[in-house]
């Protein structure tokens, strides 16, 4: 297992906004919750591949510039969801740095394909008999 590339902090751009949810008054008073933003593409920290992986792994949190935008809300404190956000950030990371197991092409058992072939022969048998005329009694 290989271990998860450092990411320096002056990679990572924190921004504080207001967050929706509870808080009560103080909500919209206090910018509490974080939007991490990482750029993906131009980070010195991620090797090639890894960088490949977490674009992919990112999905719509990615966006046309390849920066990563990461929203932490959950918690009321703004230092509970800075921490979220870059646990998550880390996570992501964590999970780019596996390389995927490759697949091991294998073949069908004997018992599969006479499993297979029964089956298609009592398909075909059932279609046949929907083709049968009734007999008229």
């Amino acid at each position: 297992m290989s271990r998860p590339p450092a990411i320096r902090p002056e990679e990572i751009e924190e921004r504080f906004v207001r967050a929706s949810g509870p808080g009560g008054q103080n909500v919209n008073k206090i910018s509490s919750a974080v939007e991490l933003r990482f750029d993906v593409r131009r980070s010195p920290s991620l090797a090639p591949d890894i960088r490949a992986r977490l674009e992919r792994l990112a999905g719509n949190r990615l966006t046309k510039d390849g920066v990563l935008v990461i929203q932490a809300d959950r918690f009321r404190h703004q230092e509970r969801n800075r921490a979220d956000a870059r646990a998550r950030l880390m996570a992501l990371v964590r999970a780019a740095s596996q390389p995927p197991v490759p697949r091991i092409a294998t073949r069908p058992g004997r018992a599969a394909k006479a499993r297979r072939l029964e089956a298609k022969t009592r398909r075909g048998r059932l279609k046949a008999q929907r083709r049968e005329r009734p007999s008229a009694d």
